[in-house]
């Protein structure tokens, strides 16, 4: 590995006249030529629940080969879930120096920025590993400024302003969670610096006993045991499409008159006055007895393994938490023909794709599920295989750290 070395002229500053790096596009050496390649993460804490950024990055950060990477968790803000979050796993995490970091106006992000460079600066290390929003554009340009090499982990759409403006300045590397989400070549483009990281997934979600799972929700939930349990799992946003699930539910309830169906919608409003629109939809087509919304539940893997049939309306989806968890516990899932989704299942084979944003389509397909027991056991056997063969925390681990050490060997990604 190579070594930091400063220079005493050149340097940028901030709007106080301190250096907080060297000149952009003049690369740092690391002063460990022997010894473990140092990353930083850093995240933005947050006073709620952590998304499935944090969980995938958290599955990194702790599996990581210590013997050869040094990982650091830097936590902005004030301590909030993911201090929470890391403590549970044991991972232990340092503060931003300096209390509350402003990324919400210009000059918010302008002396962020600085205080980042500074501590790149101070800290020295290989890689900055950002995962999430604002800390892509402000981790990245500090990076540049001192010469640090970005990893920048996009589980965002391909089209995001940060991942087709930004990235192509200020990432040595752009880590993306499926096909779908790479960001389009071009003349100006990071394409050309990705690869493929499918998200990380707790393998042991296959050994979950559904019946006992199954067993527990009927009597929570008071209902015959031939009730088929149709799960939505996800915030209420648009891309989600809650609504959507909903107008399934009624096409599901009308093509199958003698079945009892209940729709489980777990999740919490994201988008403001979703909610508010779930509700109306529910009393529109008259299914006040046919859907219970179940708000947040932790952990809902037990619930997904209840279920007859997972139903993901999601669109554009870079690729969705929910869905290989269910193929991880036997449940089938049927999905829409959309974004990721098109990556993690195989239709017909690992479970059923329908036209995105059409119910009547949806319901065909997930009647077919439930009519059908022999597809559905063939396709939840099919897909378990298949994600416990493919979205495993040591195959995550193992592409990211390949990553590293092309760019440590080389200075390039393979």
């Amino acid at each position: 590995m190579a070594n930091h070395q400063s220079s005493p002229a050149g340097f940028v500053q901030d709007g106080q006249g301190q250096a907080i790096g060297m000149p952009a596009g003049e690369p740092l050496r690391h002063a460990h030529a022997i010894g473990r390649a140092r990353i930083l993460f850093p995240f933005a804490d947050r006073p709620r629940s952590v998304g499935g950024s944090h969980i995938s990055a958290g599955a990194l950060i702790e599996n990581i080969d210590r013997d050869r990477f040094e990982p650091t968790v830097l936590l902005l803000n004030e301590p909030g879930a993911l201090t929470e979050f890391f403590a549970e796993k044991g991972v232990r995490t340092k503060r931003m120096p300096g209390g509350l970091v402003n990324t919400g106006s210009v000059p918010g992000m302008i002396g962020a920025i600085a205080r980042a460079a500074r501590y790149l600066s101070n800290e020295r290390f290989d890689f900055v590993h950002t995962n999430e929003g604002a800390m892509h554009a402000m981790w990245g340009i500090a990076a540049r400024l001192t010469g640090t090499r970005q990893i920048w982990h996009h589980r965002g759409n391909p089209g995001a302003k940060g991942v087709s403006w930004l990235a192509p300045v200020t990432a040595a590397k752009v880590l993306t969670v499926s096909r779908y989400a790479a960001p389009s070549p071009g003349v100006y483009s990071a394409a050309g610096r990705v690869t493929v990281a499918h998200s990380p997934f707790d393998l042991s979600l296959a050994d979950m006993d559904r019946d006992e799972c199954r067993a527990d929700a009927l009597a929570e939930l008071d209902v015959p045991y031939d009730t088929k349990l149709i799960g939505y799992f996800g915030h209420f946003s648009e891309r989600k499409r809650p609504v959507l699930f909903i107008e399934t539910l009624a096409e599901l309830k009308k093509a199958n008159p003698g079945q009892r169906i209940l729709g489980l919608m777990f999740g919490e409003e994201h988008d403001r006055g979703m909610l508010a629109r779930m509700t109306a939809a529910i009393e529109r087509h008259g299914l006040q007895d046919s859907i219970r919304l179940m708000g947040f539940r932790k952990p809902a893997t037990p619930w997904m393994a209840a279920c007859d049939a997972t139903l993901v309306t999601a669109v554009e989806e870079p690729f969705g938490r929910t869905l290989i968890e269910a193929m991880l516990l036997g449940t089938p899932v049927v999905a829409a023909a959309s974004g990721g989704n098109l990556e993690a299942i195989e239709d017909g084979s690992t479970g059923l794709l329908a036209t995105a944003d059409d119910p009547a389509a949806l319901a065909d397909a997930m009647s077919r599920m439930l009519g059908d027991h022999e597809l559905a056991w063939a396709i939840s056997d099919t897909a378990r295989k298949d994600a416990l063969a493919r979205f495993g925390v040591e195959t995550h681990v193992r592409t990211v750290q390949a990553v590293y050490d092309a760019l440590l060997h080389t200075g390039r990604a393979a």
